[in-house]
Order: structure tokens, then sequence, then C-alpha cells
């Protein structure tokens, strides 16, 4: 048969098979990302079914899907925005960092698989999934609640740590010298800190030339200035993903929500691939080893997830109902923490990193929801009650 006809086959089952998971998600009323991660499992390296032939193909929509999740976070928030967030939450954000990210470190270095894969492990605990907690908020209808803000401020938070984290992660992947690690590094954050500048400072222009009466224009200039500034960020030693989550900011208003609306079909399909991609990577006869590992880091991110919400909010002047739904909002973990396990995996960092990660994901990606819909009746039982 045709290689491309096999790599259409192979890639339209694949997606099919996406859509019938994410109608089964929707159904049960958990996040699809658990069921695309076992999606790839089955189908990939020690699978039942590996799918060898639309691999390549795959891996490059998997990238796109990176690309456009960044690009649309970074959609939601404009640079004042972020600067004030950064300025008014950093003392809970700086308690989030410490708080979650210290168990994916730790675990990493006890288990002696080395610095490098301690700060990776620690981004992978660290990162609520920030896509997963807005659905959370919206279908429990905790969008309006006070301490709905006080969430959304650590989770953009978390996203400025990540626009910093991610080139000093790479960096620390590609095995440089000291020396050229620290110039690496000193590059990356520079171009991180320029393009913040210009979005503060001339967003206003970047929006004039992007902006479009007509969608498909705005489709393909918005998609087409990410993809640019995630290949240069990419060459600047800055991961792509840092690079197309920075055009998001330098974007806002009105066109910002346009730009929404059009890419979310796009992401959404890029993002399952990524997900499914990932779980091609691993080896699901390394998962079972792990499993207990990965269930005992899960239980302890839920409860430093839990401390940092009831934290957060009670500084923010919020009653106990509202520092509970606070910290159970911020559970999940998602999409950032597989990017940063399949930037480890890529470069190496060590065989059962990969294994580790996609166990934690699927527990917490899972429970995270439902957690909240089970305790949601106890909490309105407590805000009644005080």
């Amino acid at each position: 048969m045709h290689e491309t006809a096999v790599i259409f086959l192979e890639f339209g089952a694949v997606l099919l098979g996406l859509g019938v998971l994410g109608a089964l998600a929707l159904r049960v009323g958990i996040s699809p990302i658990p069921l695309y991660l076992i999606a790839g499992l089955a189908f990939g390296t020690g699978g039942v079914l590996p799918l060898a032939t639309s691999e390549e193909f795959i891996s490059v929509g998997a990238e796109l899907g990176v690309v456009l999740l960044l690009l649309t976070l970074g959609l939601e928030y404009n640079a004042d925005e972020l600067v004030t967030s950064l300025t008014s939450n950093a003392r809970a954000g700086i308690v989030d960092l410490v708080l979650n990210a210290a168990p994916g470190a730790i675990c990493a270095l006890l288990l002696g698989w080395g610095p490098v894969a301690a700060v990776a492990m620690a981004g992978v605990t660290y990162a609520t999934s920030s896509g997963i907690t807005a659905k959370v908020l919206s279908d429990l209808g905790w969008i309006g609640n006070r301490e709905t803000p006080t969430v959304l401020s650590l989770l953009v938070f978390e996203d400025l740590t990540m626009a910093v984290y991610l080139p000093v992660l790479t960096t620390l992947l590609a095995g440089l010298s000291l020396v050229s690690g620290a110039i690496s590094v000193g590059i990356a954050l520079g171009t991180v800190s320029v393009v913040l500048v210009v979005a503060l400072r001339f967003g206003r222009f970047i929006e004039a030339f992007v902006s479009s009466p007509n969608s498909e224009v705005l489709l393909l200039k918005v998609v087409g200035l990410a993809l640019l500034v995630a290949g240069l960020a990419q060459q600047l030693q800055v991961s792509a993903a840092v690079g197309a989550f920075l055009v998001g900011i330098a974007l806002s208003g009105q066109l910002a929500h346009d730009a929404q609306a059009l890419l979310a079909p796009l992401r959404d399909l890029f993002a399952a691939v990524f997900f499914v991609f990932f779980g091609f990577q691993t080896d699901p006869a390394k998962i079972l080893p792990v499993a207990g590992l990965a269930a005992l880091l899960a239980l302890v991110s839920m409860v430093t997830k839990l401390l940092t919400g009831a934290y957060a909010a009670r500084r923010a002047g919020i009653g106990k109902a509202g520092q509970a739904r606070a910290g159970i909002a911020l559970i999940p973990r998602g999409e950032f923490n597989i990017v940063i396990a399949g930037l480890a995996v890529g470069a190496g960092a060590h065989p059962d990193l990969g294994a580790l990660a996609a166990a934690y994901v699927l527990i917490l990606a899972a429970f995270g929801p439902l957690a909240a819909k089970l305790v949601q009746p106890l909490i309105t039982a407590i805000a009644n009650k005080a």
C-alpha cells in the first residue's frame, strides 16, 4: 500500500478514535486528557498496535499542538495584567512555586535521577492545568465567586514562571557547559524580557498589523506570526512554546477574543494529537512499576495545592468555603506538565521520567475535576453554616 495512504488511514483512525474518547469524557464529566494519553499508550511504543508509519507526521502535529496551546493561553492575558498579577500576588505565587515544585524535585533526587531530571520533575508537579481548571470553574458555576480572581492570578503567575523556567530547562537538557549554559540562559531570559517590553510598549502596533475584518486573514496572520516567533525562540535557545505564549500576550482586547474563537478548533485538534504523541513515546510496561509512586506524588500534590489555594484566598480575605474551592480548583494537571515531561523525555533526562509523569497527570487530570464535583455539596454546606 502507498505510504501516503497508510498515513491517512492511521492518522484518520487516530482522530476518529480521539473523537469517540472525547465524547465519552463529556458523557462521564471528566477531562479527555487522560483518555488521550491512554490512547497514545495503546498505539505507541510497547502498545497493543503501534503506529509506526504515521508517527513522524503525528510528531509534527504534536509540536503544532504545543505552540497553539501556549498561543491561546497567552491570548487570555495582556502584558499589563501579567505585570499587575506579578506584583500584587508575588507572595502567594512564591508559596505556590515552593510548595508544588518541591515534591517533584525531591522525588527525582531521592530516586537518584540527578539534578536535571529534578528540575524537570519540579515543573511537572508545579504547574496547574489552566484549561482543566477553567472548565471546572465554569462547569460548577464558580466563575463569579470571590475566590476565582485569586485562582486566576495564581495561574497567571505560574504562566509567567513558566516563561522563565522553560528556557532554563531546555538549556539544562541540552547538556551545555557552565559558561555556555549561562550564556544560553542569559540570551533566553533576555529574549523573553525584550518580547515582554515590546508587548507592553508597542503591542498596539502589532495588533494593527495583525488585525483584519476577515476571519481567514486574521487566522493566517496570528498563526503565521506565532510560528515565526516560536521558530526564532527555538533558535535562541528559548522554548518555541514560550515564543508562542509571548505572541499571545502581545495581542489584547477584541482582537485577542476574535483570535481565540478562530483558534479554538485548531488548538483542540492539535492539542489532542500532542497528548496522543506523548503517550506514543511512553512504554505502557514502564507505567505499572511507577504507578504507586505516581499515586503518592499525586496525593502529596493535592495537599500542597489545597494549602496553596487556602493561603492565597485567606490573604484575600475570603472565607473557609472559598479557600477550599480555591485549593481544589488548582489540583488538576495537564497540558503544561506533559509539555515539560515531553521536553525531558526527548532530551533523554531519565528513561522512567515519562512514565512517571504520564501516570501522575493521568491521576490528577481525571481526579481533579471529579474531586471538585464530589466535595461541592460539602463546601456549600460549610458556606451556608458560616
